[in-house]
C-alpha cells in the first residue's frame, strides 16, 4: 500500500534534506499521530502542495505531532500545457463530482463557470463560501490520490469574464469547448491548437527552430446540464476556441470533464511515466 501523504504548505520543504527531521504538527500532525496512530519506522510522504515532495519514515509520534526523518526530496516537474477544467455550475452537485474526478485524474487548475444555462448559482454574498468548498474538495481528492500538488481553484467566471481572460492571454492558452453535436475529435482539436511557432530569424539552422507552439495552458470547457448555448459557442470560437465532441454518446456534466481530461493526458503523453515531462527529479 502506498504510504500516506500529508500536506505541509508552500515553502515548508524548501530547505529539507536527507537525514533531517521534519515535525508534522497541527491538523495533519494530529491526524497522523492520533487518528492514524502511525508508529516509528512506518513510511510517510510529505508535500509542500506546489511541486516538492519528501519521502520519509516516522521517527517518533505522540502529543498530536509526528517527527519524520527525510529519506529523499523529489521535485515534480510542471508539464506543459497545464490542464485546466472550466466547469460550468450544475445542479445536484454534478459540478463538484466532475471537479473531484478531474483532480484524481491530474487536473492542474479548475475554473468555476457561471454559464448562461447554469441552473445552479452562487448566490451573492456566498461566493467565498462556495469557492472554499471547491478548494476543500480538490485538497481532499489530491491527498487521497497522493498528489504532491493541489490544483488551483480560480475565481468564479461569467462567460464575459472568461472571454476577457483568454483574450488577454493570447496564444498562451488553448481552449477546447466540449459539445455534443460537433464532429471534430478531441485529438483534432488539440492538434489544431498546436500552431506552428514563429520562426526566429537569428537561428540559421532549421533544426533549432521549434516546429510547434508550446501552449502554457489547455482549457477544457464543460457546459451545464442544459448544454452550452449557441451564443456562447459563437463567442468562444470567436475568441479562438476549438469545439470538439467526446465519442458517440452524450456525457453528463459530471462525466465530460474527467473523460476529456483523461483523454488529454494520453494525447499529450503526460501519462507516459518515465518520459521527460513525467519523471520526478530526486534533488536530495
Amino acid at each position: 500500500m502506498t504510504a500516506p501523504l500529508f500536506h505541509l504548505g508552500p515553502g515548508a520543504l524548501d530547505d529539507a534534506a536527507v537525514a533531517e527531521v521534519v515535525t508534522l504538527t497541527g491538523a495533519e500532525g494530529h491526524h497522523a499521530a492520533t487518528v492514524m496512530r502511525l508508529q516509528p519506522g512506518e513510511p510517510v510522504l510529505l508535500s509542500d502542495t506546489v511541486g516538492r515532495r519528501a519521502e520519509g519514515r516516522v521517527r517518533s509520534a505522540g502529543g498530536g505531532q509526528l517527527e519524520v526523518e527525510i529519506l529523499a526530496v523529489i521535485e515534480e516537474p510542471v508539464p506543459l500545457p497545464r490542464l485546466v477544467l472550466v466547469q460550468a455550475l450544475a445542479k445536484d452537485r454534478r459540478d463538484l463530482q466532475g471537479v473531484e474526478s478531474a483532480t484524481e485524474l491530474g487536473v492542474d487548475a479548475v475554473i468555476p463557470w457561471h454559464a448562461e444555462r447554469s441552473v445552479a448559482r452562487w448566490k451573492a454574498g456566498r461566493e467565498t463560501k462556495k469557492h472554499a468548498e471547491w478548494v476543500a474538495l480538490v485538497t481532499t481528492a489530491a491527498k487521497q490520490t497522493r498528489r504532491t500538488t493541489i490544483p488551483e481553484v480560480r475565481p468564479l467566471q461569467s462567460t464575459a469574464g472568461y472571454l476577457t481572460a483568454i483574450r488577454s492571454a493570447g496564444a498562451e492558452i488553448g481552449v477546447v469547448v466540449l459539445h455534443e453535436t460537433d464532429e471534430t475529435s478531441l485529438a483534432q482539436a488539440i492538434a489544431a491548437l498546436q500552431k506552428p511557432a514563429r520562426k526566429d530569424p537569428t537561428l540559421k539552422d532549421p533544426m533549432q527552430q521549434d516546429s510547434t507552439h508550446q501552449l502554457q495552458e489547455l482549457h477544457l470547457v464543460v457546459g451545464p446540464e442544459g448544454g452550452i448555448s449557441d451564443r456562447e459557442i459563437e463567442l468562444l470560437t470567436g475568441a479562438g476556441a476549438q469545439v470538439a465532441r467526446l465519442g458517440p454518446t452524450v456525457l453528463r456534466s459530471s462525466t465530460a470533464g474527467p473523460a476529456a481530461l483523461a483523454a488529454a493526458q494520453l494525447l499529450l503523453g503526460r501519462w507516459d511515466w518515465g518520459a521527460e515531462t513525467g519523471q520526478p527529479e530526486q534533488t536530495a
